[in-house]
């Protein structure tokens, strides 16, 4: 097989299959798009011809021999794993996958406390038995990043028997960390070690971005195409290069976990985007580098924020001077059209893409209108937040297997306030960043209730959970 990285061969089979204009008597219902609402047709013609199905020539995804076959196998070389899996299912369907391919119910697996909460969906799931390492505090960007090598020591000494470890790298704010020591000191115990690398795609394309885990050796790496990479929502890749996992078992989970009628658009963006990241030349990425240092000064020129330092030079992060939140700062940017990727109480994250930015007159306006505008509203505490993991490693208070067995009637919604010494029943996870801030199973304790408390009031989004309701618990978990 040709591996010039030039090639785009599920691409181009839907392209030329569309150009052969065939008569459709198959699925999907909107014949190419000549059945859809006439009022959206501008905006979904160019999109909905390439919307098809396992035809001939167009292979298939759980079963892939022809140019999904050859597009995965350009993005493993591309990337240097042994296997890479096409995911239309968001790095969530990724996570799971890695989780289930290792684990069944009872085992143990050492988990960051602050990772996604597909990881934690994908621990339910299995029914294993996580062992959670509290993430580390970083002074140098004021906040949680991840564990440090001595926690990782810790764990694997005493739980040398676990089945896996999990990973974030980097973190949603570009912050990398000793990915390689950590991996290599894992691996000693011949444990494989599973990487949520959701916003590491890129990390591949130039040495001015921070190394990818698979360049270190990780044995499962999982990286969100759509978040850096100009590949559609819900396009992923899951690559594995480890004789510590069973590709058969992954390739069997992803089957059971991803629709079996894969979007072909979003397959085919992920082909596209492997190409856009192995062509991008010197010349490109010097004019985007150019263009994060020089968006990095415009926002570092406001009265209201500072500029923090990051790993990744795509990630832009402002810390809200005292008596501002980050929630103002983004506010004001949405009002004037200039969309953050989120914020939290202190900070708000800018992403830069992979192409130089050029509405800097635009930018330059609105930072002096926000300045304007924060002058005299410098009233607001702000929440501490460097004690929320007291201890190193901790266990869940109800694992997954008694949780499943218990009853409606051992349930109940009760108002936040008197929930100190329950055990929470739902995970409660503001998102953005999708980190469950109390986890399904954690007992409450004060800290969670007057941190969630603030985030509400805050207007911070809570998925699954409206603070107004309660929180849901179950029942006579307050005996310790």
């Amino acid at each position: 097989m040709n591996l010039n990285q030039n090639n785009t061969p599920l691409f181009d089979a839907l392209n030329q299959f569309y150009r052969n204009d065939p008569i459709s008597f198959h699925v999907p219902g909107h014949k190419s798009g000549k059945i859809f609402e006439k009022y959206a047709r501008e905006f979904f013609d160019a999109i909905l011809p390439l919307d098809l199905t396992e035809l001939p020539g167009l292979d298939d995804l759980h079963g892939a021999g022809g140019v999904i076959d050859e597009a995965q196998k350009l993005a493993a070389a591309y990337f240097g794993a042994d296997q890479t899996h096409f995911l239309v299912g968001g790095s969530t369907a990724g996570n799971l996958a890695m989780i289930l391919s290792v684990c069944a119910a009872g085992d143990k697996i050492v988990v960051q406390r602050n990772c996604h909460k597909s990881i934690f969906n994908g621990l339910e799931l299995s029914g294993a038995k996580p062992i959670f390492m509290a993430p580390a505090f970083d002074n140098s960007v004021n906040r949680y990043t991840a564990p440090d090598i001595k926690t990782i020591k810790m764990v694997l000494q005493q739980h040398p028997n676990a089945k896996a470890v999990v990973l974030t790298h980097p973190d949603y704010f570009g912050q990398s960390f000793g990915i390689e020591e950590m991996i290599n000191l894992i691996h000693e115990y011949d444990i494989p070690v599973l990487i949520d690398e959701a916003h590491g795609v890129h990390f591949s394309s130039s040495t001015m971005f921070p190394e990818s885990a698979l360049t270190h050796g990780a044995d499962a790496v999982v990286q969100s195409a759509h978040k850096l990479a100009p590949a559609m929502t819900m396009g992923a890749f899951l690559h594995v290069q480890s004789e510590r996992l069973s590709n058969s078992r992954i390739h069997h989970y992803l089957q059971m976990i991803q629709s079996s009628s894969p979007s072909y658009p979003i397959m085919a963006s992920l082909d596209l985007a492997r190409s856009f990241l192995a062509n991008l030349t010197e010349h490109e990425m010097a004019l985007i580098m150019k263009s994060t240092r020089d968006v990095r000064e415009i926002l570092d020129s406001s009265e209201s924020w500072d500029v923090l330092p990051a790993d990744d030079p795509l990630k832009i992060v402002l810390e809200a001077k005292p008596g501002i939140t980050g929630g103002m700062i983004a506010e004001l940017f949405g009002q004037e059209g200039i969309l953050p990727e989120f914020s939290t109480n202190y900070q708000v994250l800018f992403i830069h893409g992979l192409a130089p930015f050029e509405a800097v007159k635009r930018l330059k306006k609105v930072i002096r209108q926000i300045d304007a505008q924060l002058k005299n509203q410098r009233n607001h505490d702000i929440m501490n937040v460097d004690n929320l993991f007291t201890e190193q490693l901790t266990e869940l208070d109800l694992d997954y297997s008694t949780m499943s067995r218990m009853s409606r009637y051992q349930l109940a919604q009760i108002p936040l306030e008197e929930a100190e010494g329950y055990i929470a029943a739902e995970a409660i996870t503001p998102y953005p960043p999708g980190i469950p801030f109390i986890m399904k199973g954690e007992r409450i304790n004060r800290i969670h209730i007057r941190a969630v408390k603030e985030l509400a009031q805050k207007g911070v989004h809570m998925q699954h959970f409206d603070i107004n309701d309660g929180i849901n618990v179950f029942l006579a978990s307050n005996q310790r």
